[in-house]
């Protein structure tokens, strides 16, 4: 809220406008509880926009035998609890909710959308809000207190337009943005195609090998699941393997004895390649030169190449390579390619000098194209920052032109007060 209200305007706590509840959870184990035609929604469904559809369904009997409660389409709901937040939601369709949602009923003396874009432009307050643990949570309580403007209810219209209006620009900038987002990974695409069907740079014949007979060694890594502990040594896995590089988070620990062991198996040194077989494969790096300490499970192969090191990852990216990975995984719940598989791979082998050649036509090209990359994310960065300062203009009355003849908010929030004690 601005230091000073806008002339005409007044605030108040949430709680004296709109009455809240929250959601409720039917016993998981009762089988009778779920499976019915009644929606229910989690804060993970929330998006900030109209919530069209629900995942879960309950039954009548689920509805009467927890705290869950039936809210009318058209409520405004918002996420408590975890990494959702502050999330938004505007039911388009009667629905129950968990407890992490609480719901918001419209009041016809206020704009439910006015409301909307307000909790929009707090989320962060409400975010540090939060208590406990190591994601925040907030309560019902703290959503009740919070101080809300109330302009006059045609001013209130006439502001949801004008974001709305503002926000329509630039959301097809952004989709234009995004676009180009996308025709970037296409482009990568299609330079490591033309680099492999020799239209980058080609002055002799090439010729075709396995990836066995280019490698001096190709391993994965354990298949024995790591324990649950809180130090000792590293071990990764294939959620470790991103965007041509090895991120060292959310990774597992394993004791010295094991280390050993396994780095026996497959020793990981500097220009080595580490390509994911399992889950999201075909996702590859070289290893730097400053190399921790750490080994693999089993959904990340090892590959020692006697060729360029950049050359083979790059193979092993382009188009060709990632079909081959793709009609060759097995399996049901997770695919997998097999390392006897992965070692058939044919791989196209010019000369040294040319393979050294063919990493600088296709970095070069990779630079223009992070530069693009570079400048798209900065410009969608500055449109989530230019739709703050929209808002933060809207609340303080600075968007639109204020009408002498609008009804005062102090009536407006007396009529309120007059109804809700009805």
């Amino acid at each position: 809220m601005p230091n000073k209200l806008p002339q005409g305007w007044v605030e108040c706590e949430l709680k004296n406008v709109f009455d809240t509840s929250s959601g409720g959870t039917p016993k998981r184990g009762n089988p009778a509880y779920y499976g019915g035609n009644i929606p229910w929604l989690k804060s993970g469904e929330l998006n900030n926009g109209i919530v069209t559809e629900a995942e879960e369904y309950i039954t009548e009997e689920g509805l009467k035998n927890s705290s869950a409660k039936l809210f009318p389409r058209g409520s405004l709901l918002i996420a408590l609890y975890g990494a959702t937040v502050g999330k938004l939601g505007i039911l388009d369709f009667d629905s129950t909710t968990n407890q992490a949602i609480c719901c918001i009923y419209q009041n016809k003396y206020y704009d439910r959308d006015f409301l909307f874009y307000y909790l929009l432009f707090k989320k962060e307050y409400l975010v540090n809000q939060g208590k406990g643990g190591a994601q925040p949570n907030i309560s019902q309580e703290i959503i009740k207190a919070l101080r809300i403007p109330v302009p006059p209810l045609n001013e209130q219209k006439r502001i949801v337009e004008k974001i709305e209006e503002e926000f329509g620009k630039i959301d097809e900038g952004v989709e234009k943005l995004k676009l180009a987002k996308e025709q970037i990974k296409l482009y990568r695409q299609s330079v490591l195609k033309s680099a492999f069907d020799g239209k980058l740079y080609k002055t002799t014949e090439w010729e075709e090998k396995t990836l066995e007979e280019i490698a001096s060694k190709i391993s994965d890594g354990s298949h024995n699941p790591p324990p649950k502990q809180t130090s000792g040594k590293v071990m990764i896995s294939g959620q470790n393997i991103k965007n041509n590089k090895i991120i060292f988070d959310d990774f597992r620990f394993i004791t010295e004895e094991n280390f050993l062991r396994e780095y026996k198996r497959t020793p990981i040194e500097a220009n080595d390649i580490l390509l994911t077989i399992v889950g999201s494969i075909g996702q590859s790096a070289v290893v730097p030169d400053d190399i921790k300490d750490f080994t693999l499970q089993r959904s990340v192969a090892l590959i020692k190449p006697l060729i360029n090191s950049y050359y083979l990852k790059y193979y092993l990216d382009a188009p060709k390579a990632q079909q081959y990975f793709k009609t060759k995984a097995r399996g049901t719940a997770q695919k997998g390619v097999y390392l006897n598989t992965l070692k058939e791979l044919k791989v196209i082998i010019p000369s040294e000098d040319e393979q050294k050649q063919i990493v600088k036509e296709i970095e070069k090209r990779f630079e223009v194209a992070d530069e693009v990359e570079r400048v798209i994310a900065e410009n969608l960065e500055k449109a989530e920052q230019l739709k703050q300062s929209i808002l933060k203009k809207a609340f303080e009355g600075r968007l639109v032109p204020q009408d002498p003849t609008d009804q005062p908010a102090s009536e407006l929030l007396a009529q309120i007060q007059t109804e809700r004690n009805k």
